[in-house]
């Protein structure tokens, strides 16, 4: 596991924000279709109709007098998930594991009464959490329980997988794990581990928690660099859909691994942040450039996949 410095990553083609602002998401991202990505509801309609499977949807609460439905429903529910429809970088997720006498235990590990989650639904419905304040609805959905190989790697949390898309072409990802400095949440900016994937078959290339390079998860002492992807091709392929099913040129596609049903998408963001080159310890701009250049582009998930595959191998 090699580390690369800010300065070694400018001179193998670092893209900045501004230049991601203005070179991909203005250049190739349709403002029509921006709302199939910041809600999380149209985001299940548009991927089921792509076969992208998504955590199985438990109940929606769209109005306060609904929220009381919410606690007839909990009491049959061991383990599940919180989420603003058009929440943004983790905010407002409450993720439920397991209950306990009249308690709910949390991932963090805290403690929240049946009380205390309808007052989270009530603020999601306010908009507490919801870009630019915007009155929200409230998504339940089932548990994600990630597989054991991932589990064992994350402290409490579920960790995903980011994939930046680019014209339908997966051009690098990265592995994000819960720390306890995070909160038991995979987001970087927290305090989660960032472990950045080979392309070409899923490997631990590098990692970083604080984008300093870390070759030990801080808290469950495992050895980052064995950190291998199960069905790597298969969620590249996943990836590469979104493409079809939002129209969205540059993208990050967020993904699990459920032990149960599989690679499973959790949410698309059409605003991707850049701490997955840190990750890598590499640059975006390569990449985009070479699917630039491409004289033909390839119409099919798979072929796309496969050429990424392929010219990203490293």
């Amino acid at each position: 596991m090699k580390w690369v410095s800010p300065f070694a990553l400018n001179r193998v083609g670092l893209l900045n924000m501004n230049r991601r602002n203005v070179d991909y998401i203005l250049r190739y991202n349709e403002r029509s279709s921006y709302p199939l990505v910041d809600n999380k509801l149209k985001t299940k309609i548009v991927a089921a109709e792509c076969e992208v499977n998504t955590p199985k949807l438990l109940q929606v609460v769209t109005q306060q007098h609904e929220i009381s439905h919410f606690r007839e429903k909990v009491g049959d529910l061991d383990g599940f998930a919180i989420k603003p429809a058009k929440g943004s970088g983790g905010k407002g997720i409450m993720v439920i594991l397991r209950r306990e006498g009249d308690d709910y235990i949390k991932a963090s590990g805290a403690a929240v009464t049946v009380a205390a989650m309808e007052r989270h639904l009530s603020n999601i419905l306010a908009g507490l959490y919801s870009l630019g304040g915007a009155p929200d609805v409230a998504v339940i959905e089932d548990l994600v329980n990630s597989v054991p190989t991932l589990a064992k790697h994350s402290f409490q949390g579920v960790p995903d997988i980011r994939i930046v898309v680019f014209q339908g072409y997966p051009v690098m990802a990265m592995l994000r794990l819960a720390t306890k400095a995070s909160d038991g949440k995979a987001n970087l900016h927290q305090g989660a581990v960032g472990v950045g994937l080979n392309i070409g078959n899923g490997r631990c290339l590098n990692a970083v928690q604080f984008n300093r390079p870390i070759l030990l998860h801080p808290d469950t002492g495992l050895n980052l660099n064995t950190i291998e992807i199960e069905d790597w091709e298969k969620l590249l392929v996943m990836a590469s859909r979104c493409y079809e099913a939002t129209g969205l040129g540059y993208m990050g596609v967020d993904l699990v691994v459920d032990a149960q049903y599989g690679p499973l998408l959790l949410e698309l963001n059409a605003r991707p942040g850049l701490a997955i080159q840190m990750a890598n310890g590499r640059g975006l701009l390569p990449r985009l450039r070479n699917i630039e250049s491409l004289k033909r582009p390839h119409f099919s998930a798979e072929k796309r996949v496969r050429y990424a595959m392929t010219a990203f191998a490293s």
